[in-house]
């Protein structure tokens, strides 16, 4: 697999920008006949590579003007969980003059960065399955369009590890990050309802570092340290949503001081409170998360978290892409 992982980065870098000939002499040699894309709210799931070409490739390519990838974090492993399999692991920003309308989302005509959040499986040095969470709310806020306001954390472009080391890790105790995160995970369901605290998670003992950053996605946005965390997002969370139960992922893996783990979907949930200015629906729903971790000194420094919150949302029953459009012209964000 460590094998295969610099060959599938290089084709995921090169195909964004291919021309027409290429991009399908690419696909042909690195997704599988069969290959299934499932990606964020509001894409159906693709499956062979010319659907892939035609409804994701080209429409990206054609809305981000230059398109090109910029990688933050890519890793890869055995997956822990039953599903099993070889996958890969990235945060990526799909950088470009955002200067056609993607997903019916309104361009800003300036330079765009579109994180992305991409789990794949490999077999035989092809990719079989993918699933990605495009953070389209985000790319509606550099537009000047915030459907979400800027209500809770930073809204900001997510940084690459401190260490600049996120990309094709070294190191053999991947194991070993990925014990601390699922041991984190499970002591993470138990929590105080009135202050969003869990036993476990910090102090000395704990898995978090006292300088922890945890990068949010639109919507939620970014915060330091763990009393930011609760404040900036698992409070206003678990209050909204106080019978979550999350952690039914399809993958773990670990690479290093980093680890992964993905759920189609992880959580599920009941409205119950107010939740980014939306009344409580009663409605019961569910959460596609992806979460990447870097590990220091036997503690999680850096947390990037990406989540389908244009499919939460569309269970809630809001439609981002039209409360965004809907906005007065914009003064752009900044990434």
């Amino acid at each position: 697999m460590q094998n295969t992982t610099p060959e599938i980065r290089d084709f995921l870098n090169t195909v964004i920008r291919a021309d027409d000939a290429a991009l399908q002499s690419l696909c042909a040699r690195f997704l599988h006949p069969g290959c299934v894309f499932e990606i964020s709210y509001p894409f159906e799931p693709l499956q062979g590579a010319q659907a892939i070409i035609d409804s994701f490739l080209k429409p990206l390519r054609a809305a981000l003007h230059h398109t090109r990838r910029r990688d933050e974090i890519f890793i890869s492993g055995a997956n822990r969980r039953t599903e099993g399999g070889d996958w890969i692991a990235c945060i990526t920003h799909y950088l470009g003059t955002f200067s056609g309308a993607f997903m019916g989302i309104i361009p800003s005509q300036k330079l765009a960065f579109l994180r992305s959040g991409e789990f794949y499986r490999i077999e035989n040095g092809q990719i079989t399955q993918a699933r990605i969470i495009l953070d389209l709310p985000d790319l509606m806020r550099q537009a000047g369009r915030d459907p979400f306001g800027g209500q809770l954390g930073l809204e900001t472009l997510f940084p690459g590890p401190a260490t600049h080391d996120g990309v094709l890790p070294e190191g053999s105790n991947g194991a070993a990050s990925l014990d601390l995160v699922e041991a984190m995970l499970g002591d993470l369901h138990h929590y105080d309802p009135h202050t969003g605290g869990s036993e476990g998670q910090t102090g000395q003992d704990g898995y978090w570092a006292e300088d922890m950053l945890w990068y949010g996605p639109g919507g939620i946005g970014s915060n330091y340290r763990w009393e930011g965390f609760v404040k900036d997002h698992r409070a206003p969370f678990l209050t909204a949503f106080p019978d979550r139960k999350g952690g039914n992922h399809y993958c773990r893996i670990g690479h290093g001081n980093y680890a992964a783990v993905s759920g189609w979907p992880s959580m599920t949930m009941t409205h119950r409170g107010d939740y980014l200015g939306i009344a409580p629906t009663g409605r019961a729903l569910t959460l596609r998360v992806m979460d990447f971790y870097r590990f220091a000194d036997g503690k999680i420094a850096e947390n990037w978290v990406l989540l389908d919150y244009m499919h939460l949302m569309h269970q809630m029953g809001v439609d981002l892409i039209a409360r965004s459009n809907e906005l007065a012209s914009p003064t752009l964000a900044t990434p």
